[in-house]
């Protein structure tokens, strides 16, 4: 599934910080599963949270496993503009390939939705792949870009996840040593 829905039935998966800081008005927000993919501390951030001589980390969704994030759906009036803006914010340096993925919303109706969202390029310059605890903690604490410091990124996404009842051991284990 890769073409963009209709803007009649536009909804958004977010797994980072769309899920506390979307940037655009949405009709609906639901916990939603995505298959396939799952959320990894795995792009080195050169903008946001970092710049190219000190580059942060953040989250990207990388191939295999699942996720459990946040389904945003939007009015059709606003469709093509969130798309535009979502565009602009997550692919300033190309590093993540935008995809339609079913998702599964998590709020008893049993519904599966296609959603737009942001997969992480494995074959960008900026794809980090797996480092050890101690390199994610290093370009964490060092990286500040044009959104402000990285700790702020990584803190505020795990504050949201345990808001979920999202338990994610490698991200509490960062932020206990931030």
């Amino acid at each position: 599934m890769s073409a963009v829905p209709s803007p009649a039935e536009l909804w958004v998966f977010g797994y980072g910080s769309l899920m506390w800081n979307p940037g655009f008005d949405y009709e609906e927000r639901v916990a939603a599963k995505l298959i396939g993919a799952h959320r990894s501390f795995c792009v080195k951030s050169v903008h946001w949270r970092g710049t190219p001589e000190k580059p942060g980390l953040v989250l990207g969704l990388d191939q295999g496993g699942a996720c459990i994030g946040i389904a945003f759906r939007i009015a059709p009036e606003r469709a093509q503009a969130t798309l535009d803006y979502l565009r602009a914010r997550e692919q300033v340096t190309n590093i993540y390939r935008e995809a339609v993925r079913r998702v599964w919303l998590k709020d008893g109706s049993a519904r599966a939705v296609a959603a737009v969202t942001f997969l992480v390029d494995r074959g960008h310059s900026q794809y980090a792949g797996k480092l050890s605890r101690e390199e994610r903690l290093h370009l964490i604490r060092q990286g500040h870009g044009v959104g402000g410091p990285n700790v702020d990124y990584v803190t505020a996404t795990a504050n949201h996840l345990v808001e979920l009842g999202i338990r994610d051991a490698e991200l509490r284990w960062l932020v206990e040593r931030l």
